[in-house]
């Protein structure tokens, strides 16, 4: 049995299971019988091949107990519909570190959007391997960490910062043009835990110099992507995406400026749906409702 309720939250549940009849109905009867008001509620289903099926629920409610709610939802709701299933709380803000090297553009978006409140988690650190810009984040009183790659000490670097990361209870990390390959060590400690911003329109152009091998093939569109990072370069689930129309007379650097403007607009879009849990991993796709 639940506890006798006293808190109001915001719940956010995330559920992947295989379709059928009687999903939706089953959730919002549970939840009902707790009393819970539903804030938002959206779904979809795979094509019958595939016959999947994931929805996200936003939910208010009055709770002292999470482990109670969480097991009663599992043994009433989530099992006997095979449910894969997250529940996210309001009470507990996420806690996001940016990595970054010497180009600023898409840090400084991050900063600004989190400063005023449109980016609703904690920033305990940014780490960096270029001492640039540590006066635009003490400036916010966010403590910056310079950690230098030298030759041979690769491995040397990113143990400090998996150090940081542990020691500020980090729930995910943004690579805000962070221009070093992470090691597939690095990566496997933290799956789906880090969002890269790759300026290229993937899958086109991934790796590196992107804008000039974009300006030499002459393409009519560049774009950038948000994505999950995997042991495969830019090969991980995409999180969103945009373009900008090019043409002829732009030049490598035009493309590059204009490239930036979007690198930071997708890059903020993909740190928001990810701090406000609209994100559901499929493989190597996302539904982002």
């Amino acid at each position: 049995m639940l506890k006798t309720p006293v808190n109001n939250i915001t719940a956010c549940l995330l559920i992947c299971c295989p379709d059928r009849p009687g999903i939706v109905a089953g959730v919002s009867k549970f939840l009902y019988q707790l009393g819970a008001n539903i804030l938002d509620a959206s779904q979809h289903s795979t094509d019958p091949r595939e016959g999947l099926f994931f929805m996200r629920m936003e939910f208010q409610l009055e709770l002292t107990d999470k482990a109670a709610l969480e097991q009663t939802f599992q043994e009433q709701v989530a099992a006997p519909l095979a449910m894969q299933w997250h529940i996210h709380y309001s009470d507990k803000r996420k806690r996001m570190a940016i990595m970054v090297s010497a180009y600023d553009h898409c840090l400084m978006e991050l900063l600004w959007r989190w400063k005023s409140g449109e980016l609703q988690a904690d920033i305990p650190l940014v780490i960096s391997n270029h001492p640039q810009l540590e006066k635009e984040c003490t400036a916010l009183d966010i403590p910056f960490h310079y950690l230098p790659v030298a030759a041979g000490s690769k491995d040397l670097q990113e143990d400090a910062v998996i150090r940081l990361l542990h020691e500020h209870r980090i729930d995910f990390t943004v690579l805000a043009r962070y221009m070093q390959i992470l090691s597939p060590r690095f990566v496997n400690l933290f799956p789906q835990q880090i969002i890269n911003i790759h300026h290229s329109f993937l899958p086109a152009f991934a790796g590196a110099r992107p804008y000039l091998n974009a300006y030499t093939r002459g393409v009519k569109l560049i774009g950038a992507t948000a994505h999950y990072v995997t042991n495969e370069l830019d090969e991980g689930p995409i999180i969103e995406q945009d373009v900008a129309r090019v043409s002829h007379k732009h030049a490598v650097n035009d493309l590059v400026m204009l490239g930036r403007d979007i690198e930071r607009q997708v890059l903020t879009r993909a740190v928001k749906a990810h701090i406000d849990n609209r994100i559901i991993l499929h493989g190597n796709k996302t539904i982002v409702f």
